[in-house]
């Protein structure tokens, strides 16, 4: 296990490499730089000097070198902790710009893989194993709507339901107006969980949507093998035959997915953040792309694939320790 542990992480350094490229070739793609953005925005506010600073500028922020110039010298400051430092935000790190942004994402990322996975199973199991029941229909019902109505939609309707039908006034954020600076304390937290239930259930349904279906169809063709039918001849209880002989295999389907699941949840969580104002790393994000911000952008752009890379080796290695023949492949 750990030999094949260690050549899935030596495989992930040219995957690394060739994902940071495109990152950066990406940020890089649309016309002019976050240069030109700020002189236009500086120019609107009546400031005449600053053509001025244009060069000055591009200089500092080495604009003018060669694209894989500017590539290695972003790169290199990424390898080493450094992500350079945003302009949009007057020289800030872009570090500590996407610090708090980054945990949050990663709670609520986390908190609702949790819930997707764990009640995917356990409703898939319950499916498969009590079909066309009132139960399985509706489950069913509920995956296809999850499905068929993306997270953005759904916080969306959330939003207009809360403002028109129950005069809120305020929706959003994750925290209430006098808990949004205050110290941490027992009050902050209950404040917190207040407001996270809605975007944990909003990317719950999207995450566990898919996968029920997956572990029910799974499962239903495991319980048809013939050695669950031995296991029964045995006079084993039915739910020892379904939860140990069945459900484990069933399940490697799942794990096989949990590569695309993770970054599609992280994707997910970005974009209702800006629809519902999070302080997760998807409002930073979108501030940065509009501002042609390359180092913010390009790091949370950076980080995003790398949740891709992140989940496939999970997914691989518990596909390894679920089938011990991945190993020896």
């Amino acid at each position: 296990m750990l030999n094949y542990f260690l050549r899935r992480l030596v495989g992930l350094v040219p995957m690394f490499l060739v994902v940071s490229f495109i990152s950066f070739t990406i940020i890089q793609l649309p016309p002019g730089d976050f240069v030109t953005t700020l002189i236009s925005q500086m120019m609107a506010a009546g400031d005449s000097g600053s053509l001025a600073r244009a060069d000055l500028l591009r200089e500092q922020y080495n604009l003018n070198d060669p694209f894989l110039v500017r590539y290695w010298d972003w790169l290199s400051g990424i390898l080493v902790g450094d992500f350079g430092v945003s302009v949009m935000f007057q020289g800030a790190e872009v570090a500590d710009l996407i610090g708090t942004g980054f945990l949050f994402t990663i709670l609520l990322g986390g908190i609702s893989l949790i819930f997707a996975w764990s009640l995917a199973i356990a409703i898939g199991i319950y499916s498969a194993t009590h079909r066309y029941g009132i139960a399985d229909y509706s489950f069913t019902f509920l995956g296809f709507i999850g499905l068929a109505v993306p997270p953005f939609l759904t916080s969306l309707l959330y939003v207009f339901a809360a403002v028109f039908i129950f005069g809120a006034d305020q929706v959003g954020g994750l925290y209430s107006a006098e808990f949004r600076d205050a110290p941490w304390s027992l009050a902050r937290l209950y404040d917190l969980l207040a407001h996270m239930w809605f975007p944990v259930a909003v990317l719950t349904l999207g995450g566990m949507a898919g996968t029920m279906r997956i572990m029910r169809g799974s499962l239903i063709d495991v319980l048809n093998q013939q050695y669950i039918a031995t296991a029964r001849a045995k006079g084993l209880s039915e739910r020892t035959v379904v939860l140990k002989h069945g459900a484990r295999v069933a399940i490697n389907p799942l794990i096989s997915r949990l590569s695309m699941i993770i970054p599609d949840l992280f994707s997910n969580v970005i974009i209702v953040s800006v629809v519902l104002n999070l302080p997760t790393l998807g409002p930073l994000f979108l501030r940065s792309l509009l501002g042609q911000d390359m180092f913010v952008a390009g790091a949370i752009l950076l980080i995003l694939a790398v949740f891709v890379l992140v989940g496939n080796l999970l997914a691989d290695l518990a596909l390894a320790w679920s089938d011990p023949r991945i190993r020896l492949e």
